[in-house]
């Protein structure tokens, strides 16, 4: 049963890559991204990790930055030691909880 789990982290691991790599991939995303963390209008992605997971320990399995009602907003999504997906939503300027769920 282990050895599934690994396969399976793993598996979401990859794909979470990718799915990052695609969005990455465009260009004027990422140099607006970027401008507005040096800017400071935006926390980090490594300060929004360390917060999400303070809030819900687990494996780091996605990670979005989108626009939402005007603001910007991290989508986090991790998956715990019983193998549970929790979805978290931090808003990207301030770091705080806007929402937590589990699927």
């Amino acid at each position: 049963m282990k050895f599934l789990s690994l396969i399976l982290a793993a598996v979401v691991t990859a794909g979470a890559s990718l799915a990052l790599t695609a969005q990455a991939g465009d260009r004027a995303r990422a140099d607006d991204v970027r401008q507005l963390r040096e800017s400071g209008k935006i926390l980090s992605a490594e300060d929004i990790i360390a917060r999400a997971r303070k809030i819900q320990p687990g494996q780091l399995v996605g990670l979005e930055l989108e626009r939402e009602a005007g603001r910007m907003v991290y989508e986090i999504k991790l998956i715990d030691t019983a193998n549970k997906l929790h979805k978290l939503e931090l808003d990207a300027a301030s770091g705080e909880l806007l929402s937590h769920r589990e699927k």
